[in-house]
């Protein structure tokens, strides 16, 4: 599931070109804070994968509440009361 999760949120990146040292920039809209930046549109997409995985990881350990993308939904966390 987290591999399909990824392929959905990955089709709906946005890349621009920007004014900037690296000048690709990729973002995932629907998922704030999922950006990358980069000198070439291949390495920003790496990038952004890498991100994306990195904040999907981050939410699950931490109890982060998770879109639903293309009916794929992670179970909502759970209160542990600490």
């Amino acid at each position: 599931m987290i591999q399909q999760y990824v392929r959905a949120a990955m089709r709906r990146a946005h890349y621009e070109f920007i004014e900037d040292e690296e000048p690709f920039y990729g973002e995932i809209p629907e998922l704030a804070g999922v950006w990358a930046s980069a000198e070439t549109l291949e390495e920003c997409r790496d990038r952004l994968k890498q991100a994306l995985e990195d904040w999907l990881v981050f939410s699950l350990v931490n109890g982060f509440e998770i879109p639903a993308l293309d009916g794929l939904e992670f179970p909502k966390p759970v209160a542990t009361g600490l």
